[in-house]
């Protein structure tokens, strides 16, 4: 007998197919009911302390920022530990954005070295599978307190130096070193950078030693961008909402020539910083948190002077108009903005600029702490 051979190439060809879709189908969705493991779980980006860090402060938290947020409901002291030695430590386990919050019930012991763990029961927001594997990293404490409030969680955002909502642009010749980003805004709201093309999960600037990232850009780009402004905005409610200030409308809203303490500072008006400057004084791990209702004004030349150890990470200049930093000034510290943060030519940055429109630069130095 003679085979059809055109027609059993077809039915071959037709069983293949419907194979190939049955297991396509079977990894994609939400995968209710399959293995979680074939969906990429959140992973943690960083730790604070960090591994192996040293001299930590005996009044800090420990806190561990995921690549997604996190749902509070499956965190606890069972998936969240914390141990010195084989001893546990007691505390209480909270959820802020994308970070995890292990908060002693007391003071950590001095000179003493502690292991975290983050186990696998820690599950994703989104599609609550388990994380990829246990999170570990130990660090010792040193034998101070942390002066001032708990530091302003910036979650995702802390991956970025530069992160805005409407658009980054510059002109002249300015030099960035950490990453920049931009969402719900399209990387054409990114201009006077020379992106190269063409982009995939992200872009590079000859300005930026670092990677340029846009909600437009390939997956998981967007995602990303979203989790970071997010966490960029719970960072400015956080740091607006603190309350029993300890210093209130000092200087009348003028700093310039004082000496600052760690400490949570309020303001019901804006604040200027002539070319006089200010300084701060205080410890590697000590904190301040500037409340300002309106404007951040830095004159010309005005430099923000760090002495005792003080660290531009630590200081948190939230401003609920906008901040403008003169030209040739020398700012240090995060600047959480409700609006607009515009750098005049020659103006230098260390710290962050996290705003919630755009961020405009002039032939600046921008540098991540």
């Amino acid at each position: 007998m003679k085979m059809n051979t055109r027609k059993d190439y077809t039915k071959i060809w037709f069983l293949i197919l419907l194979l190939v879709t049955f297991v396509a189908g079977c990894g994609s969705g939400s995968n209710e009911g399959g293995n979680p493991d074939i969906i990429a779980a959140a992973a943690v980006s960083y730790t604070n302390p960090e591994e192996v860090a040293t001299d930590v402060a005996v009044n800090s938290t420990v806190n561990a920022t995921f690549s997604e947020e996190n749902s509070a409901a499956t965190l606890s002291t069972a998936t969240f530990t914390l141990m010195e030695g084989s001893t546990p430590v007691s505390g209480t386990v909270t959820n802020v954005g994308s970070t995890v919050i292990f908060t002693p019930a007391t003071n950590l012991k001095a000179d003493t070295e502690y292991t975290a763990t983050i186990t696998t029961g820690d599950k994703e927001l989104a599609r609550g599978h388990a994380s990829r594997a246990n999170k570990v990293w130990s660090f010792k404490t040193g034998n101070t307190k942390a002066a001032g409030p708990a530091p302003v969680l910036l979650g995702l955002a802390r991956n970025y130096v530069i992160l805005a909502k409407a658009g980054i642009s510059t002109t002249g010749t300015t030099a960035v070193t950490g990453n920049i980003g931009v969402s719900p805004a399209a990387a054409s709201y990114i201009t006077g950078f020379s992106l190269v093309a063409p982009p995939t999960t992200f872009s590079s600037s000859p300005y930026v030693t670092g990677k340029v990232f846009a909600a437009d850009y390939d997956t998981p780009t967007p995602s990303n961008l979203t989790t970071a402004v997010l966490d960029m905005q719970t960072a400015f409610t956080d740091a607006a909402g603190r309350s029993l200030p300890d210093f209130t409308e000092l200087g009348a809203g003028d700093i310039s020539g004082l000496t600052l303490v760690p400490g949570l500072y309020k303001w019901g008006t804006g604040v200027l910083i002539t070319s006089a400057g200010v300084t701060l004084s205080g410890g590697a791990n000590d904190i301040w948190i500037f409340q300002i209702a309106q404007n951040l004004t830095v004159s010309n030349s005005a430099i923000v002077t760090l002495i005792g150890g003080a660290q531009a990470k630590n200081i948190f200049w939230q401003v609920s108009g906008q901040a403008t930093l003169g030209t040739a000034a020398d700012f240090k510290g995060i600047i959480l903005s409700q609006t607009l943060v515009s750098m005049n030519t020659g103006a230098m940055m260390h710290g962050r600029l996290l705003a919630q429109t755009a961020v405009t630069l002039d032939a600046n130095k921008v540098t991540q702490p």
